[in-house]
């Protein structure tokens, strides 16, 4: 991948000696070539008087008294800040120019993510607002713009302790605890602008076959009429296909077909990528351009089995909590990201669910240059009421549209161990979560969806996903070994239930998605007093490689079609890692591939 890196100046003036942090390209699926990154110090203040609005700190004549390097939380240690107490309302400010190099273009803002709800100004001038702390939003800033210095100010607002909004793994008291750990609030993810045409590509979506057709279908905004859409894919360096839209449609909706002959398939471990430049043109005038890639790869349950590109694969996933002791929710470097996976990957595992999070587009990004599979998850609600159904549903379309071009992403997973609907015996919670299946669905046909991924199901799940902390492999075989998969067959007693009262199993493959979570402190390694595993912790490297050993011996005797381990790292409190949270090794990485070779 091709990639152009233009950075303003930071008119902030302190720490300007210091790196631009995650100064990548925050979207390398959906990327211009005039591009400006707003990572790095901004003015930052706490209103925890919720003052700013009355007293219009929008404008610059209100100075604030802290400064914040973006994107990182002011809970993390590389935000500046490090402080961990509630602030639910924050505000921010920086300047930036322009480059003489965009008159003439539309300037977009994007932020990647700002954690719960953003209302941004340019100028003193509102540019809109957005709810929802995972999903990504930009708007059209060139009105409010001016020749020299520009001001950008964000208000962000997200209450710790409101448990009906989407949050994850972040928890609603002060101190974390157990499986919930610090909070994330306000910016979290990169923020940018990029030079656009005075008509541009909006959204893309990209569906491809595995026998070498692939279209593409954009949304155009400021459109008008008799518009076209051109692309040129490419091999690396090679031309494969070109072409443009043809047909009488709207402007706003532009299509695009191509066929490439002899497709290289995304594979794992091998994962053909294609280069694609989709131009909007005017005539032959070109009002936008923009850099993406696919893959031509192929999902399907059948037979019982997970298949890719037509081959059964056994699903050998980890939990990735995605925090880091630096950052928490967001990724420190995009080295830290290539080797959270390449760490994965030397352990025998083929993929990840990234677990109670959105991740890092760059995330993806990486998995799908390292032919890494994805399991991607919403941060989910804890309590059920009509606002957080529409606040949920509206978010996790939001992030299936975000994420579905990605060929490493191989599955969705809306909900986990009935979080946000607590009580299944209530039909409008039931009738929730079908629609969240159904809802995905008609977003995407392709990739199965675990519904309500741990317990209580229903009817609708294309992988009946359970999870088991057993903490013996004798007593993971008692009770999975003689499962039959089949519709209507038993399974086994759990305190929640596999099934809500008055469902029966529907037959879909058994996928263990947690399990594990073998807890074991490495000489000299400092964790918390209030540090935990499941099943307690083992008191050393020998007993827990013996316990993992005979969880996998289990499985491999098991109906299981995958499995996800608990977990990829320690996380705070939580020791239950095979890596600690510093990213140093607990085990010899042989020793986990071995046991993963054990389950084809």
């Amino acid at each position: 991948m091709r990639t152009h890196i233009l950075l303003g100046f930071l008119a902030v003036p302190l720490l300007t000696a210091q790196p631009i942090p995650r100064a990548e390209h925050p979207q390398p699926q959906f990327q211009r070539e005039q591009w400006q990154t707003l990572n790095g110090p901004w003015e930052f203040e706490f209103d925890d008087g919720d003052r700013g609005l009355a007293e219009d700190w929008a404008t610059a004549a209100r100075k604030f008294s802290r400064q914040i390097v973006v994107p990182f939380a002011f809970e993390t240690k590389l935000s500046g800040i490090g402080d961990t107490s509630f602030h639910p309302v924050v505000w921010y400010r920086r300047s930036f120019e322009i480059p003489a190099a965009w008159k003439g273009r539309r300037v977009l803002l994007h932020f990647g993510a700002v954690d719960y709800h953003a209302m941004v100004w340019v100028n003193g001038r509102m540019a809109g607002e957005h709810e929802g702390g995972s999903t990504p939003f930009r708007f059209d800033i060139t009105p409010h713009l001016k020749t020299g210095a520009n001001t950008v100010t964000v208000r962000a607002w997200d209450p710790p302790e409101d448990r009906a909004i989407p949050r994850g793994k972040q928890y609603w008291e002060p101190k974390s605890r157990g499986i919930f750990y610090t909070r994330t609030t306000g910016i979290w993810q990169p923020v940018w602008l990029e030079a656009a045409g005075e008509s541009y590509l909006d959204s893309l979506r990209i569906d491809s076959d595995i026998s070498g057709a692939v279209t593409f279908d954009t949304r155009v905004a400021r459109a008008k009429k008799d518009l076209t859409l051109a692309f040129t894919v490419r091999d690396g360096e090679t031309v494969v296909a070109t072409g443009s839209s043809s047909g009488v449609r709207e402007s706003k909706y532009l299509a695009a077909a191509a066929r490439v002959g002899s497709p290289k398939l995304w594979q794992l471990n091998r994962p053909a990528l294609y280069d694609v430049t989709l131009e909007l043109r005017d005539g032959t005038q070109v009002l936008d351009r923009v850099q993406t890639y696919f893959g031509f790869r192929k999902i399907a349950i059948e037979n019982g089995r997970f298949y890719l590109n037509n081959r059964p694969v056994y699903l050998k996933f980890v939990l990735d909590q995605g925090y880091w002791p630096e950052s928490l929710l967001t990724p420190p470097s995009d080295d830290a990201i290539k080797f959270d996976i390449e760490k994965t990957l030397e352990m025998g595992f083929n993929g990840a669910r990234k677990h109670q999070k959105l991740e890092d587009p760059r995330f993806l990004y990486w998995a799908d240059k390292m032919g890494f599979l994805v399991s991607s998850e919403m941060a989910n609600a804890y309590l059920y009421d009509e606002q957080y159904a529409f606040r949920f549903m509206r978010e996790w379309k939001e992030s299936v549209l975000r994420d579905i071009n990605h060929p490493s992403v191989v599955m969705w997973v809306p909900i986990n161990e009935s979080w946000g609907v607590p009580n299944l015996r209530d039909p409008r919670q039931q009738a929730h979560l079908r629609a969240l299946y159904h809802a995905t669905k008609s977003l995407d046909p392709t990739r199965p969806v675990v519904t309500n991924d741990g317990w209580e199901n229903l009817e609708v799940t294309d992988l009946f996903a359970v999870h088991d902390y057993v903490a013996t492999g004798a007593g993971l075989l008692a009770r999975w070994q003689s499962i039959e998969v089949k519709p209507g067959a038993a399974l086994p007693s759990h305190s929640r239930g596999y099934l809500i009262p008055g469902y029966e199993y529907n037959g879909a493959p058994l996928y263990l998605s947690e399990f594990g979570g073998i807890a074991y402190i490495p000489a000299g390694v400092k964790v918390p007093e209030s540090a935990w595993g499941y099943a307690g912790v083992e008191p050393n490297q020998e007993a827990a490689l013996k316990r993992l050993r005979g969880l996998y011996e289990a499985i491999a005797k098991s109906p299981f079609i995958g499995i996800c381990y608990t977990q990829i790292t320690d996380v705070e409190q939580e020791i239950n890692g095979l890596l600690t949270y510093d990213r140093k090794p607990k085990f010899d990485p042989k020793a986990i591939k071995e046991l993963n070779d054990m389950l084809r």
